[in-house]
């Protein structure tokens, strides 16, 4: 059964950039930061581009922000995807939003499965893929993951973690738990939301760089979809880590015992 898969595509600042707060604490200072797709989103894209080669259907690519933006989604179209939808919208947003403004894009494509990475490294919150779920009343897998034990390494490498069922009215995830894994079955429509053991995102290649830039890439504005874009969490200020202290050589055990109990008082 071919299926219809709407994927994520977040712009965050790259984890390799130097991150500094501006001295106001009003946010990040973005000048010389590069910016690339959410790690997890880009796992949840190659997810939905494995589903697509093994059962044949259509991946579209959304993203929610500035023009910027535009640049993950085609990363993602370079990858393999077939379009994408980009939400326009400058200001501040929360997972909440997030969540009403996919909704929307949800109802405009009405696809079999959404998947998203598990939350975003920018502000690690995590609750996007829940509120969303939710929000459409379908079931959700969170965490995907994969059992390696199951499959040889090559197969890791091409076959989706997630498996569709014979009759393709269901979804296996194998979810990370404490301690451990659980097995789920998903009827679909539903939500699925990655984890870091998913899957190796691929490289894209040069023809899929070449072909991106005439990929169809659609453009709503936010203030049209007819959601409350004020957020409900708000960032009051930002503030760097408090420096650490050097250490001290101790000379012998029962010293460092004495400033372990004393001092630091974790014995």
């Amino acid at each position: 059964m071919a299926l219809k898969i709407v994927v994520t595509a977040k712009r965050v600042e790259d984890p390799e950039s130097k991150i500094r707060v501006k001295p106001d604490g009003s946010g990040i200072v973005t000048d010389g930061v590069n910016y690339k797709i959410n790690p997890f989103d880009e796992i949840a894209v190659e997810e939905a581009l494995r589903l697509k080669e093994r059962h044949g259907g259509e991946v579209v690519v959304a993203s929610i922000g500035g023009e910027k933006s535009q640049t993950e989604i085609r990363a993602a179209l370079a990858m393999g995807a077939d379009r994408g939808i980009l939400v326009r919208h400058d200001g501040p947003l929360d997972p909440v939003v997030v969540s009403a403004l996919l909704a929307k894009v949800v109802e405009q494509e009405k696809p079999d499965l959404v998947i998203l990475g598990k939350q975003s490294i920018d502000d690690d919150q995590n609750q996007a893929g829940q509120y969303l779920a939710e929000r459409l009343g379908w079931p959700q897998g969170t965490f995907a993951s994969k059992t390696e034990s199951l499959e040889s390494e090559a197969e890791q490498k091409k076959e989706p973690g997630l498996v569709l069922s014979a009759d393709g009215k269901a979804l296996t995830v194998v979810r990370e738990v404490d301690g451990g894994v659980e097995t789920l079955e998903l009827g679909l429509p539903a939500v699925v939301t990655t984890d870091l053991r998913l899957n190796k995102p691929r490289f894209a290649s040069l023809p899929g760089i070449m072909k991106a830039k005439k990929k169809p890439l659609q453009e709503l504005a936010a203030a049209s979809l007819g959601v409350d874009l004020a957020p409900v969490v708000v960032m009051k200020r930002l503030a760097e880590p408090p420096a650490r202290k050097g250490g001290v050589k101790v000379a012998d055990v029962e010293e460092l015992w004495k400033k372990l109990h004393d001092e630091a008082k974790v014995l």
